[in-house]
């Protein structure tokens, strides 16, 4: 995500003339969507497991559906899309990691669910008992969720900003910061349930306004996907480069090993992100589970294809050199797009115009939320419920605090670094939960030996490692896409730390496990039973940490 996301400029191809009736059918939608959403609003629940996981309720088609929308997120909506418009072949890779995340998921999912946990706190206990594992999970957890926030936050307030027609600095931290309060109110009193329809309605908007501009574009070129991709490269930025990879600027000069290491990464981030893990969590059975992430990656495939042909449309009908004037990352391709695909002046394009910001203020809604709510359940159901003898409604009450915090904090990070590019942030969560959550869940799942020493050496290793290659990255000095371009002290060469801080986590959890005197074979006989039939194998080692239960399965 670049610091152009939505940037100046992106709604003057409208026009005037359309830009007074876009605003209008734009709050009409903001008010609709709200008043939905307080209808699902669940301010006097005082259950945490039906706040939490919606008491397990959700069926497996309508949790695939919200799955699905979990996957649509401001990054892959607009960056992805943009991707391909401008860089071809570069962007279309990225677009298939979506699903081979899903396929990741499809890995670990029945496992998750048949534990019984769906926070990172619990899933860390399975294998190491106390207050560490679970304070580890919530630290990654803010790791991951607060620079998601600030990216998400920021995209929503600029946007806003565009949209009443006042794109300067000062507007858009105000509109951020009036986004983000609306979002607090939404996260604060909503559940999972609540938030899932949220997530369910966002899928067909999407796939149908994408459709839509899919077909338009292709009215232009008599219906003919080849004459179409044919026009995207001729109006490329870089025609003989298009369909070949390396044409993006941010990995152009780093090689392969680096646009490989950003794949990986990507995709082991993505699947084990906590919002999708807590989704897992909400399913009935593990076999439900299973089935809600097959119609998720059924949905995602659709989407991505929809993505790669509006990315190529927006090349084509476009062009390279129209969206890169706009913006230089490519982020308001779909926009431009909406725009140019019908004539000037009707109703329809301003219609279609209207629906594409309407969909990007839904992602942002739904993401933003998604993501709070996660953290917020994390610090409530792990760190403040276990620091004492607390009520339900206490815990509840705690979930609420935790979510209104969690968006303060963002939204002050936000608008104090809001005139600075943020690729690190990116780089850095998806990082993070691929160094720190993925490691540990293999070896919880497949490795006799792990125990609490490998837990902890793995988790706050790879989150150091993390931090401490992203400060000395590309992105952050020595680039001119760099945090700060003008200084040089870019020692690390790669564009993602996971490239090293994945392989490390998995050595320290190695090394940790092996040099413990913790005999951790009975307990692994346990977890082994619960995440292959969701039933418990007898008694097991007390631990007090210990309060979810597995459902049977």
């Amino acid at each position: 995500m670049t610091t152009d996301i939505l940037s100046s400029g992106v709604l003057d191809p409208i026009g005037p003339d359309a830009r007074r009736p876009v605003i209008i059918a734009f709050l009409v939608f903001i008010g609709v969507s709200l008043l939905w959403v307080f209808t699902l609003a669940t301010a006097d629940e005082v259950d945490p497991e039906k706040l939490y996981v919606a008491d397990r309720s959700l069926s497996p088609a309508f949790n695939g559906w919200a799955m699905a929308g979990e996957q649509i997120s401001v990054v892959t909506l607009l960056t992805v899309s943009g991707g391909i418009a401008l860089f071809g072949y570069d962007g279309f890779t990225y677009a298939l990691d979506g699903l081979i995340t899903l396929g990741v998921l499809l890995l670990l999912g029945q496992k998750i669910r048949n534990s019984g946990h769906y926070t990172l706190g619990g899933l860390f206990s399975l294998r190491a008992s106390g207050s560490g594992p679970r304070i580890a999970a919530s630290t990654v957890t803010l790791a991951i969720s607060i620079p998601l926030l600030v990216i998400q936050l920021r995209a929503a307030g600029i946007s806003v900003a565009l949209l009443i027609g006042l794109p300067n600095d000062a507007t858009q931290v105000i509109c951020t910061v009036l986004m983000g309060c609306l979002v607090a109110c939404f996260a604060a009193v909503t559940g999972l349930r609540g938030n899932s329809f949220m997530h369910a309605a966002k899928v067909p908007i999407t796939l149908a306004v994408l459709l839509v501009m899919t077909l338009l574009a292709l009215s232009k070129f008599a219906w003919d996907p080849g004459v179409l991709l044919s026009a995207a490269v001729k109006n490329s930025v870089a025609p003989d480069a298009y369909l070949k990879p390396g044409l993006w600027p941010y990995t152009a000069r780093l090689g392969s090993l680096n646009t490989f290491g950003n794949h990986v990464v990507f995709i082991l981030g993505t699947a084990v992100m906590p919002p999708m893990i807590l989704r897992i969590g909400a399913s009935r059975t593990g076999r439900a589970a299973r089935r809600s992430m097959s119609i998720a990656t059924g949905l995602g495939g659709v989407f991505v294809a929809l993505l790669v042909t509006t990315g190529f449309a927006a090349a084509a009908v476009v062009g390279g050199a129209g969206i890169g004037t706009v913006d230089a990352g490519g982020q308001t391709a779909p926009i431009l797009l909406a725009s140019d695909v019908l004539r000037d002046g009707s109703t329809q394009r301003v219609a279609l115009i209207t629906l594409m910001a309407c969909v990007i203020f839904l992602t942002v809604l739904t993401t933003v939320t998604g993501v709070t709510f996660a953290a917020a359940v994390s610090l409530a159901h792990d760190v403040l419920a276990r620091g004492g003898r607390r009520t339900d409604t206490e815990e509840v009450r705690a979930l609420r605090v935790a979510a209104i915090v969690m968006c303060a904090v963002s939204l002050s990070l936000a608008a104090a670094i809001h005139r600075y590019p943020n690729e690190f942030l990116v780089a850095f969560a998806i990082s993070v939960a691929a160094s720190c959550v993925f490691p540990t869940l293999i070896y919880s799942f497949f490795w006799h030996r792990f125990n609490r020493r490998g837990l902890l050496w793995s988790v706050y290793g790879g989150l150091l490692l993390c931090a401490l290659l992203t400060v000395f990255s590309p992105i952050v000095s020595g680039t001119e896409f760099a945090l700060w371009p003008e200084a040089s002290f870019d020692w690390y060469p790669f564009q993602t730390p996971g490239l090293v801080s994945v392989p490390a986590a998995f050595a320290l959890g190695w090394l940790g496990s092996i040099t413990s005197a913790e005999d951790s074979g009975p307990d692994f006989q346990h977890v082994q039973y619960r995440v292959l039939t969701g039933r418990e194998l007898g008694a097991r080692p007390a631990d007090p940490q210990r309060r979810d239960r597995p459902q049977p399965r």
